[in-house]
């Protein structure tokens, strides 16, 4: 088992260990109970997870009260499906003294985790994802969130989880097409921070595509370091964490104009398309990284054109709600070569003009 700790500044707390395995599954209860200082357990999970099996090989018996997200995916993310939950951990007689166990991909974990951080005032989650996408990225790094009615992840808090696992061996029930469009966050860790781990995704696809236990827990030890260390430096995201939204300013104007038809990771490899054009505009990507990231999204089967998810006007219109819009301008994160973020007077995600965003837009339709 691989293990990657976390140490948030200023709040031992806050501070947690993820661990790493193939077959890891069946003990992460025994664990959370020796790990944790709760008295009673309440698990989220999804009917994607119920139907897989792995509800039942986490905990078959019914001794331990559950939330079962129906429909699965973004269409629950929603301030609706957190109230359902908080309700379900008052009917449970639940107190501060419980903690939420999440169990399944990134929008699993983002509800659980805010129901967490709100219920009585705040109790410990333990995330366990079993996405590529969420063993990547979003079970890291304590970010939840819900969308509204107009923009992604519009509401959300800072909790950082108490503890994380993560079973390789659960990535093998995701069809294929959530499978590769979950591998984009990890694409995007190389291209921000480590040239290293572009090229063993270059190298070593047909084993990740082929979800070897081996590539994937290399793959999910590597994705841990780069956020962890990221997460360590700015764990409330005032700047520098801002890189690790690199092709998500678009990505996510693209996924919330497509209505979520799109993939979270499908419209993210849109949004690195976009920044990589953007750096080309701009001098900042000569190097041909923005050739071998086309590669190899096309390798792995992903989206690199807005059409025919959104049109131009949609996503111009999306991007004044992202979150790191100042004055309703975007702010973007840019890289100057693979494996380093472009950093001006201080800050990771910088103001482009306006014409240039929208030329790049209209390339990719």
């Amino acid at each position: 088992m691989l293990q990657v700790d976390i140490n948030v500044p200023g709040s031992e707390a806050r501070s947690y260990s993820i661990r790493i395995a193939s077959g890891l599954l069946d003990s992460i209860l025994d664990q959370i109970s020796r790990d944790l200082p709760a008295k009673a357990l309440f698990i989220v999970t999804d009917v994607n997870l119920v139907r897989s099996g792995i509800l039942d090989r986490l905990h078959p018996a019914a001794d331990i009260p559950r939330f079962i997200i129906d429909p699965p995916g973004e269409i629950s993310k929603h301030m609706g499906t957190v109230t359902s939950i908080l309700e379900a951990m008052e009917q449970a007689n639940l107190g501060r003294d419980c903690a939420v166990i999440a169990l399944g991909g990134g929008t699993v974990g983002d509800i659980a985790a805010f129901a967490a951080s709100v219920f009585k005032r705040g109790v410990p989650v333990a995330q366990i994802p079993t996405t590529t996408l969420a063993q990547a990225d979003s079970a890291i790094g304590g970010k939840t969130g819900v969308d509204s009615t107009i923009s992604k992840n519009a509401y959300g808090t800072f909790w950082h989880p108490a503890a994380v696992f993560m079973d390789v061996d659960c990535l093998q029930t995701l069809d294929q097409r959530q499978y590769r469009a979950g591998l984009v966050e990890s694409i995007k860790h190389g291209m921000i921070a480590d040239q290293g781990l572009f090229s063993y995704i270059e190298q070593r696809l047909d084993a990740i595509l082929a979800c070897d236990p081996t590539a994937m827990t290399h793959l999910a030890y590597s994705n841990c370091r780069i956020k962890g260390r990221i997460v360590e430096q700015d764990p409330d995201e005032k700047n520098l964490r801002r890189v690790l939204n690199y092709g998500h300013t678009i990505g996510h104007a693209v996924e919330a104009a497509s209505r979520y038809q799109l993939l979270h990771g499908e419209a993210v490899a849109i949004g690195l398309v976009a920044a990589g054009m953007i750096e080309v505009t701009l001098g900042l990507g000569q190097d041909g990284r923005l050739e071998r990231l086309e590669e190899l999204l096309h390798r792995i089967g992903m989206p690199t054109r807005i059409s025919p998810y959104a049109t131009a006007q949609q996503v111009m219109e999306l991007l004044a709600y992202d979150k790191k819009a100042i004055d309703r301008k975007p702010r973007f994160v840019l890289t100057t070569r693979l494996g380093q973020v472009y950093c001006s007077a201080g800050q990771w995600a910088v103001e482009v003009d306006r014409k240039v965003v929208e030329e790049v837009i209209k390339r990719l339709l």
